[in-house]
């Protein structure tokens, strides 16, 4: 047995609590946070991660990238199942550019201005069984200005930001991919990239008949599912999208796409993925067919999968990393 001298012991013993220290330092921290909304009328609550600079670097600003929660979530799917906090340190650890990440509560409301103005009996039928009507059951449902001005001004003045549209992205899952790609694309001065993973960016399949079931979008393999989700979901559904073709429309990502052009606005860059086993992935593949037939380009993957939390979590560091490429550079 070798048997090392005492200095060597202690020197090792100092070097591995120093390692342990700086791995300490690198790593970023979250915080529990509370926005008031005035597109809401009501306070909502925000965890925000804070990369480890941001502790030790006084005076220096960062980007903010923004991530949606999907139906029947809230806050803290992100840095719970998610696990965007320890995906955020590896990518920062591996020489990406820190961030700030923003995640919001955006109810079941697919961050959008609601076709309805629900009273609080309406708001109740809405819910999903178990549901809390206090929480979920807002004064003024316009989810879209809450999260693009109200969240965004927020963490603007209560933050080391880089308050600019080119150090600001958004992303989400299912239908908070819905969202994030929806209000680049509605505010392309406030965002500057979106990511989309598993998103609902087709959702005229939804639309009931005549004017429901797109050309790109129903998969003949998981109809059964699809069908299943509609019916689930049918009154929420006229309740945000409407029960016509224009309300439909004016929320529908493609021709959100389609407007921003026709005005001559700048695209944000776009980016989404899906999984091979998942129902919802014949959305992307239109949404991703809609934008190239436009010539506006998009970063797409698909990964094997379900529409799942070990799919998100599996690949939240390719958009984190696509992002960081994107608005790392814009910080100061």
């Amino acid at each position: 047995m070798t048997r090392w001298p005492a200095a060597a012991i202690v020197s090792v013993a100092l070097l591995a609590s120093a390692v342990a220290a700086s791995a300490q330092a690198a790593k970023g921290t979250v915080v529990t946070d509370t926005v008031w909304s005035q597109a809401l009328g009501t306070s909502k609550a925000l965890i925000v991660y804070l990369p480890s600079s941001y502790r030790t670097a006084a005076g220096r600003r960062f980007p903010v990238v923004y991530y949606l929660h999907g139906l029947g979530g809230d806050e803290t799917n992100w840095t719970g199942p998610g696990g965007i906090t320890q995906v955020m340190d590896s990518l920062v650890a591996a020489g990406k550019p820190e961030m700030i990440v923003a995640m919001p509560d955006g109810d079941d409301s697919w961050y959008a201005t609601y076709n309805v103005l629900l009273d609080a009996a309406g708001c109740r039928r809405m819910l999903a069984k178990g549901a809390n009507a206090d929480h979920d059951c807002v004064a003024w449902p316009h989810y879209d200005d809450y999260i693009a001005f109200d969240v965004v001004r927020h963490v603007d003045a209560k933050y080391r930001t880089t308050a600019t549209a080119a150090a600001r992205a958004i992303a989400g899952l299912s239908m908070g991919g819905y969202g994030a790609i929806t209000l680049a694309l509605q505010y392309p001065t406030v965002f500057s990239a979106a990511a989309s993973h598993s998103g609902v960016l087709s959702p005229m399949e939804f639309a009931p008949p005549p004017f429901g079931r797109g050309l790109y979008t129903r998969s003949s393999a998981d109809s059964a599912t699809a069908a299943s989700f509609m019916n689930r979901n049918a009154e929420r559904f006229r309740i945000v999208f409407g029960a016509d073709s224009s309300s439909w429309r004016a929320r529908d990502p493609a021709t959100i796409a389609a407007r921003l052009a026709q005005r001559g606005g700048k695209f944000p860059a776009l980016y989404a993925d899906g999984g091979t086993s998942d129902f919802f992935l014949p959305q992307s593949r239109a949404f991703v067919e809609a934008m190239s037939a436009r010539m506006v380009p998009i970063e797409y993957h698909e990964w094997p999968g379900n529409h799942e939390w070990k799919f998100w979590r599996g690949h939240v560091g390719e958009s984190l990393a696509w992002i960081g490429a994107h608005i790392g550079g814009a910080a100061r």
